[in-house]
Order: structure tokens, then C-alpha cells, then sequence
């Protein structure tokens, strides 16, 4: 099967929908990752679609802005593919498709709750080893994380929360490295 990736197009966004009902089901909304989506838009140039030959949406990726105390971040997924595409190499394309843009515009931290042996292989790793953690249930390895510059997650630790909903006591901060 041949794919290509794409910015997501107008009328994809209008597909995501069933698709992830799909592929995640209906009860995917209580979710803690949806309280930290909902009414905020998803990071518009980081939002890549896999089509088909005939222009079908085959799969989708979405980042949206979270904080990390007072450290910008963005939250991968959902990931989703048709389910009959699946095991097709997709995903893995999306996957790194997209963390090569964010890294390249500028996003340093990214969090994912997903799958550990698939986002391993992009080189996530354990928040909370890394003193991150959720407003709300999750599996502790399913919830990952991946700087996406160098030393981006330096002196970085605390509670993921919406964008916009900074805490007012922030003990560490980003240190940016320029290269």
C-alpha cells in the first residue's frame, strides 16, 4: 500500500472523529488526556494526515500545547489508523514524520500516553522517572516523555496542565540550549 503524509487537510479534520471512534472506541473521551485537550485547539502546524492514493484518510496525528508547570510542551495523539491499515507502517511513518517537525519548529518537550514498546522505539521514556506527572489516572508506563532539543528537559519537573494554566510557584525552569 502507498501512503503519503500531508498537513492536515480541511476535511480531515471532520474524518478524525469517526476515525478514532474507530480505532478507539466510543468511551476514548474519558480519557485523562481529553480534560487536557478539551477547548483548546490542537497545534495546527504539527497535525499530519497519511492518504490513501485516491486521497482517503488513512491515519491521522495530532499535537496539542500543555505546560509543564511553566515550560511549554506538546502532547502527542491521538495517533490513529483505519484499523485494517494497521500494521502497515502508518503510525511509525506519523510518528516520526511529526517529531522531526516539532523538533525543527522549535517544540522541546513532547508527552505521549501510548503504547511503551511502540514509543520506545522514538525514544520516549518514563515521566515519571523523569518527575512529571498527570492530573488524573494512568497507567505510570504508558505515560512517556522525549525532549526534542538538547537538554530540554532539564531542571523540568512537575504537573502536566492545559496550556494557558500555568502555576504561579515554579521551581525549575527550561534552560534553553542553543546549538
Amino acid at each position: 500500500m502507498t501512503f503519503t503524509l500531508v498537513p492536515e487537510r480541511p476535511d480531515d479534520a471532520a474524518l478524525n472523529t469517526p476515525l478514532l471512534d474507530r480505532t478507539f472506541g466510543f468511551d476514548r473521551t474519558k480519557r485523562t488526556v481529553y480534560r487536557l485537550r478539551a477547548g483548546i485547539e490542537p497545534v495546527a502546524e504539527l497535525c499530519f494526515s497519511a492518504v490513501a492514493e485516491d486521497g482517503g484518510l488513512l491515519g491521522s496525528i495530532r499535537y496539542w500545547p500543555i505546560r509543564i508547570d511553566e515550560t511549554p510542551a506538546i502532547l502527542l495523539g491521538p495517533l490513529a489508523v483505519e484499523p485494517a491499515q494497521q500494521g502497515r507502517g502508518i503510525g511509525r511513518a506519523l510518528v516520526a514524520h511529526s517529531l522531526e517537525a516539532a523538533g525543527d519548529r522549535g517544540h522541546g518537550i513532547c508527552v505521549v500516553v501510548g503504547d511503551p514498546v511502540y514509543y520506545g522505539a522514538f525514544g520516549f521514556s518514563s515521566a515519571a522517572a523523569a518527575g512529571l506527572s498527570l492530573p488524573g489516572p494512568v497507567e505510570p508506563e504508558r505515560f512517556q516523555v522525549k525532549a526534542l532539543l538538547a537538554g530540554a528537559l532539564e531542571e523540568v519537573y512537575g504537573v502536566i496542565a492545559r496550556a494557558g494554566k500555568a502555576r504561579t510557584s515554579s521551581r525549575r525552569r527550561l534552560r534553553r540550549s542553543v546549538a
